[in-house]
C-alpha cells in the first residue's frame, strides 16, 4: 500500500503540474503537515530529480506571509507545491513567485485521506471545462444573487470584474491554483453587496459546521462578527466580502475541510478578507471562506444554479 499511493498521487501531479524531470520543485510545508509532506515528497521524486523541501513553523492564520527565506525560495523554483496548515494562496510571496514564472499548487490543510481520494482524483479536463464555463458567466455578469435553504439571501455587484477559473491545470509559467481544484470565482465590487449568508457546510478556521453559521452583510462588509470568527476577522479589511465562488469538481466530497468543500459540485462559497491577488482591491491579513450547500444562483436574472445543479445559459 505504501508503494501504490505515491505512484497514484504522482500521476495526479503530472496531469495537473506537468512536471519535467529537470525542473526544480519546491515543497513548502510546516511542522503540522509531516505525514502529508512525506506522501507528496515521494510522489514528486517520481517526477523530478531535484525536489527541495522547506519546513517552517505553522502560520497563525490563513494568508499570513511565510518567512522571507521561504518566499525567496518560492520565487526561485520552477514548481512550488505548498502543503501548509494555513493557506499561502493569498500572500504576496505566492503572487511574486508566480510573477517570477513559478507554477504554484496550494494545498492548505490537505489531509492524507484527501491526497488519495475524492476531489484530488478527478478528471481535471472535466473540472477545467466546468470551471471555465462558470468563470465566463461571471465575467459577463453585473450582479449575482444567491438563495439557499437556511436563510441565505445575498446579492453582490460583480460588474467590471473578471471571473477566475481554478481548473487544476497548472502547467504554464506563472499559473496558480488549488489542489484539489475546481471552482469558478470572482471578486465582487467592494462595498456593493448585502444580505444574509447561512453557511451550513464548513468555514475556514472553524471546520465542519454542526449548526448553520449565519451572518449579515451590509455595504460589502460583515455587520457583526460572530463569536466563532472574532479571533480571525480582527481588522476592518478582513470583514469585507472578498469572493463569491461556485464548486465545479464532480469528485469532491464534503469533509468539513474548506479546501475540498468549496470545490464540491453543488456548493457555493463566499469569502471575507483579502482579494487583491485575483482582481479585487482588498489587502487583508486573512482570506476566509464559508461554504453553502444546494444553492440557487442567478447572474443578471438568469439562473446559473438550481438547488446546487448547474444550469448554463
Amino acid at each position: 500500500m505504501v508503494q501504490i499511493l505515491p505512484m497514484r498521487l504522482s500521476q495526479v501531479l503530472m496531469q495537473t503540474l506537468g512536471i519535467k524531470r529537470e525542473e526544480q520543485v519546491l515543497l513548502v510545508t510546516d511542522t503540522a503537515m509531516l505525514g502529508q509532506a512525506s506522501m507528496l515528497r515521494e510522489a514528486l521524486r517520481e517526477l523530478s530529480s531535484e525536489v527541495v523541501e522547506v519546513r517552517m513553523s505553522p502560520r497563525r492564520m490563513h494568508g499570513e506571509e511565510p518567512p522571507a527565506c521561504v518566499a525567496a525560495a518560492m520565487g526561485a523554483a520552477d514548481v512550488v507545491v505548498a502543503a501548509t496548515s494555513r493557506s499561502l494562496s493569498h500572500t504576496s510571496a505566492r503572487r511574486r513567485a508566480c510573477e517570477a514564472g513559478a507554477r504554484v499548487a496550494s494545498m492548505p490543510g490537505i489531509t492524507e485521506e484527501m491526497l488519495t481520494s475524492g476531489g484530488m482524483l478527478a478528471d481535471y479536463e472535466e473540472v477545467r471545462e466546468l470551471a471555465e464555463r462558470v468563470a465566463e458567466v461571471l465575467t459577463g455578469g453585473r450582479r449575482i444573487r444567491i438563495e439557499a435553504p437556511g436563510g441565505t439571501k445575498f446579492e453582490a455587484d460583480i460588474s467590471g470584474r473578471e471571473g477566475q477559473a481554478d481548473t487544476g491545470m497548472i502547467r504554464r509559467p506563472g499559473d496558480f491554483g488549488n489542489l484539489p481544484a475546481g471552482e469558478g470565482f470572482i471578486a465582487p465590487v467592494e462595498g456593493r453587496s448585502h444580505g444574509v449568508l447561512a453557511f451550513d457546510c464548513s468555514f475556514s478556521g472553524v471546520g465542519r459546521l454542526e449548526e448553520p453559521l449565519v451572518v449579515e452583510v451590509e455595504d460589502g462588509r460583515l455587520k457583526e462578527v460572530p463569536e466563532e470568527l472574532s479571533g480571525m476577522l480582527v481588522s476592518e479589511a478582513s470583514r469585507m466580502v472578498a469572493e463569491v465562488g461556485i464548486g465545479t469538481n464532480p469528485c469532491a466530497v464534503l469533509r468539513g475541510n474548506v479546501l475540498e468543500d468549496e470545490k464540491v459540485l453543488g456548493t457555493v462559497h463566499v469569502a471575507f478578507g483579502d482579494n487583491h491577488t485575483f482582481g479585487g482591491r482588498i489587502e487583508a491579513e486573512v482570506h476566509l471562506d464559508g461554504v453553502i450547500s444546494s444553492p440557487d444562483v442567478w447572474v443578471d436574472g438568469h439562473r446559473l444554479m438550481e438547488g446546487g445543479r448547474l444550469c448554463f445559459p
